[in-house]
């Protein structure tokens, strides 16, 4: 796939209204920037994430990203892969109707969940992980600076490498995106690649 390229499968064009964008990708792919992109938009912002963070400040006020990882997991397994995905569903349909843009979607059982609601698109972030590990090492986060093989560990575990089928499935999950956009290039590339696609299903008109 070629920078900044978008790709589609699942039809044209989406009505504007209530839309729910979901975004998979790998960490640091540039969901970050499509999620700001959207809401610049007008839509909504909540991130799957969240959910974990909020249940991580009941225990402690700081956790690696590998005991993110962990607790993210033990809230699946116990409430079933896609509790994560059916909390954030039920939370959008018991607020006033508006168009949302949905963060950190990492398994398939969450797609499934979401999906149950009218007008889901999942976007998939497409990066590499060599421009990923760069980006990280730019951004210079408390996360981001440990060792490469730290990071290399956790991005392939979050691919779903080693784990199990209600973990960390974000190679999976990308396989179920409606569109995929390219982000290799220059973030002014990634941004007209996403516009593009915004356009095609009616974004722009939110």
């Amino acid at each position: 796939m070629t920078t900044a390229s978008v790709t589609g499968s699942r039809g044209d064009a989406v009505a504007a209204q209530e839309l729910r964008i979901g975004l998979t990708g790998r960490m640091a792919s540039g969901k970050g920037e499509a999620a700001r992109i959207l809401k610049n938009h007008g839509l909504k912002y909540i991130s799957l994430s969240d959910i974990v963070r909020r249940e991580a400040a009941k225990v402690t006020p700081a956790l690696s990203r590998s005991q993110m990882q962990d607790l993210g997991n033990r809230l699946r397994r116990d409430g079933g892969a896609g509790i994560l995905g059916k909390m954030v569903r039920e939370l959008i349909e018991a607020s006033p109707p508006e168009s949302w843009v949905i963060d950190g979607i990492r398994n398939p059982a969450e797609v499934a969940e979401l999906r149950k609601m009218t007008r889901f698109i999942l976007i998939g972030i497409e990066s590499s992980v060599e421009a990923i590990l760069a980006r990280m090492k730019e951004r210079g986060r408390s996360t981001d600076t440990v060792s490469e093989a730290e990071l290399r560990a956790a991005l392939a575990r979050e691919w779903g490498t080693g784990e199990p089928a209600g973990g960390q499935q974000v190679g999976p999950t990308m396989a179920l995106a409606d569109f995929v956009v390219a982000n290799d290039g220059s973030l002014s590339e990634f941004a007209s690649g996403l516009d593009a696609l915004l356009k095609k299903i009616g974004v722009s008109d939110v």
